[in-house]
């Protein structure tokens, strides 16, 4: 039998799925502690300074004569990181999203050429320890190296982990997986900014944000390796034994389980190769290659429109705790919303992902018609929220559809591709406010401009809903194909299904 039947024995996803795939998706929240930390252990309060007959002080001299007026413990105060060394604050921050962009390029490819199970498990046990380092961070230079290194951890195995979500359990639920994977980060977002407003302490709070990840940790050790990878590596037996022992938790007998053995020497030697050029198979092939190019600018443009219109919702007032908390909880129905869509055979992944961009373009595009600060309910904040809980929809669907168009022995080369250009358009999002120098309007129109054009070119790549997921590059090939039977979808339209039988 194929993979797809061999999880159809063994249970698309039993309860043993079920455990593992929580375990993965509860760590998004430790994960989104960490990328929201230097939100809340970098803020800066109020603070005055003693002038003395109006002769500027040296930065030591500043020490002895700055008075901080704001009820705020953060590294600002810790270490003075005001006037000239403001800077250091914004650097922190800049550069754990440097270690996202290289952790995103280096795990990638690792786990598809050792596994997924050992670079998740040791990049998550190295982000937990450099976690730690961040909290007792003697100075700001080691605070910095630290935020480096844990983004570093973060954004490779943010990947893997999305991945195993993935590939543990059948096709038919790879896109619920992938959409809680997503909503628990936002949940995590909520939580952090909960978690500040009761441990005002930067030190305690960095401390409470990290140990979370020691209990992430000890269950993902018990966790197997991912059977498609071991399947698409050529190691069948390897690939039976973890399908049997996912079986037996389940309750299911699948002691005659047996996989079809499709790694001859010669396609050995050739995934061999395929392990050897990793990412170059990106450029070389050529389905894969009108792929990436496409997927690579809606992950750019998902993120420009999705970080710029946070920091344009980020200018209203109030306690800076209940706004992280809503910059998460904005998010959170456009998940169920693009959980459903997807799974429908009118719109599908493609046309749900270009619809969702498309819209939040257009939302875009109609704050430029509207005046600032009209006090209604139609206003320039609530259609840039509105934008963002779009955009958020696209970016869910963007990391489903991206995994399933990249075969398994390639997967998270694409993803981790992808993700680098996704951090591309994070690092340019703040400096398209600053365009307003040249017109008012000008941000949201690059906003729009992105959104429509990603959309529009999303409609290029091909749909993947009740279609089976190539595990090698050969399975690309337009002379290859299978037959998929239909699944149970989480979602399923019941007319649809009433027709077709």
């Amino acid at each position: 039998m194929d993979l797809e039947e061999a999880f159809q024995t063994v249970g698309e996803f039993g309860p043993y799925q079920r455990r593992a795939v929580a375990v993965l998706v509860l760590t998004q929240v430790y994960m989104a502690c960490q990328s929201m930390l230097i939100v809340l252990v970098g803020a800066t309060p109020e603070y005055r300074i003693e002038q003395h007959q109006g002769v500027p002080y040296s930065h030591q001299e500043l020490l002895q004569h700055v008075t901080f007026t704001g009820d705020i413990d953060s590294i600002v105060t810790e270490w003075f990181l005001i006037k000239q060394q403001a800077y250091k604050v914004g650097l922190a921050g800049s550069l754990f999203f440097a270690g996202l962009l290289v952790g995103n390029v280096v795990f990638g490819p690792l786990s598809d050429r050792i596994g997924r199970r050992p670079v998740y498990v040791t990049g998550l046990f190295f982000e937990v320890v450099f976690g730690y380092v961040t909290a007792f961070a003697p100075s700001y230079e080691v605070f910095a190296v630290s935020r480096l290194l844990v983004g570093l951890m973060n954004g490779g195995i943010g990947l893997v982990c999305f991945v195993l979500t993935q590939e543990y359990v059948g096709k038919s639920y790879w896109a619920m997986t992938g959409t809680l994977t997503s909503m628990m980060f936002a949940v995590g977002i909520a939580l952090f900014g909960a978690l500040g407003y009761f441990i005002r302490p930067w030190r305690n709070l960095a401390t409470a944000a990290n140990s979370s990840g020691v209990l992430f940790f000890l269950l993902s050790a018990t966790l197997p390796e991912s059977p498609r990878w071991l399947y698409s590596q050529g190691q069948t037996e390897r690939a039976e034994e973890v399908l049997r022992y996912m079986a037996l938790r389940n309750g299911n007998a699948a002691k005659n389980l047996m996989l079809q053995r499709v790694a001859t020497p010669t396609t050995k030697a050739a995934n061999r190769g395929n392990r050897g050029t990793g990412v170059l198979q990106l450029v070389i092939h050529p389905v894969l290659r009108l792929r990436t190019m496409v997927l690579m600018y809606v992950w750019y443009a998902c993120s420009l429109v999705y970080y710029g219109l946070t920091l344009g919702a980020g200018e209203t007032s109030g306690s800076r705790y209940m706004n992280v908390a809503m910059y998460g909880l904005v998010e959170l129905p456009a998940y169920p919303l693009c959980m459903y869509l997807i799974n429908k055979h009118w719109a599908g992944r493609r046309k749900s992902m270009a619809g969702f961009l498309c819209l939040a373009g257009s939302a875009c595009l109609c704050t430029m018609f509207i005046p600032e600060n009209t006090g209604t309910l139609l206003s320039v904040t609530s259609l840039a929220l509105l934008g963002k809980l779009m955009v958020s929809a696209a970016f869910n669907i963007a990391y489903v559809y991206t995994a399933e168009l990249y075969p398994t022995v390639i997967r998270n080369a694409g993803l981790g591709v992808c993700s680098m250009s996704c951090r591309v358009g994070g690092i340019l999002a703040p400096l398209v406010p600053s365009m307003r120098a040249l017109h008012g309007s000008m941000p949201f129109t690059v906003f729009c401009l992105s959104g429509l054009s990603a959309g529009c070119l999303g409609l290029l790549l091909p749909e993947t809903l009740n279609r089976p997921a190539a595990e090698t590059l050969e399975e690309l090939s337009p002379t290859h194909s299978r037959v998929l039977e239909s699944k149970a979808l989480l979602y399923e339209d019941e007319k649809w299904k009433l027709n077709n039988k």
